[in-house]
């Protein structure tokens, strides 16, 4: 048997839920919570295999919930069962160690297997969550120099050079104005300190030889 604990802060969702999990021969609801503090006091007595859990509700986040019996019990299965799947929901769920991340609008019959993947050690993300999770990954690969306009890409590779703002001022033919504004807001997109930090960026990330 699979060992369940609902938490949801709606009486009709998690009883209408726990009342189709019971129906499942393999399931065993073995308790239920109405917020994420009370949620994560009975999963840390009842020790279940699986948890499935509402993000917002009073009391206790399901975020909160989430990392609280994750840190006690890092071998739960907490899938998180939520109407929102925007990022300010979705990353802080799954870092804070959510192994499913399901919406409200998934069948019974889905939750159920859901349940039953988990205890294998098979996670489900709801199709719209992981596609926001793709496009994440995707933007988590830019490197920061892709934000540079191709003069503050001339300048960064001066800077790697070596040269001081008067010689990059005389080797691109701009006012010396001008590169201190350029060197400003390569060290902002670079997210850097210093020109030296700069010009390590540029050597460790082999800009300087992309131009030989």
């Amino acid at each position: 048997m699979i060992r369940v604990v609902v938490v949801d802060d709606h009486d009709v969702v998690r009883k209408g839920v726990i009342a189709y999990l019971n129906t499942e021969q393999d399931l065993e609801i073995i308790g239920e919570a109405s917020s994420g503090n009370e949620g994560a006091k009975i999963v840390a007595e009842l020790k279940p295999d699986v948890v499935l859990m509402d993000l917002i509700m009073e009391d206790g986040t399901g975020i909160e919930a989430t990392r609280k019996i994750i840190a006690k019990a890092p071998d739960c299965k907490i899938i998180i069962l939520t109407s929102y799947y925007d990022d300010e929901k979705v990353f802080p769920a799954l870092e804070a160690g959510a192994f499913s991340y399901m919406l409200k609008t998934s069948s019974a019959d889905e939750i159920a297997e859901a349940i039953k993947k988990a205890y294998r050690g098979e996670n489900v993300i709801e199709p719209k969550v992981a596609s926001r999770m793709m496009n994440r990954f995707r933007t988590s690969e830019r490197k920061l120099h892709e934000d540079l306009t191709e003069r503050e890409m001339e300048v960064l590779l001066c800077i790697g050079e070596g040269m001081t703002n008067q010689e990059i001022s005389d080797s691109l033919y701009i006012g010396i104005k001008t590169v201190k504004t350029h060197v400003s807001n390569i060290l902002s997109k670079l997210e850097v300190h210093d020109r030296t930090q700069a010009a390590v960026y540029a050597h460790k990330n082999q800009l300087l030889k992309n131009t030989n």
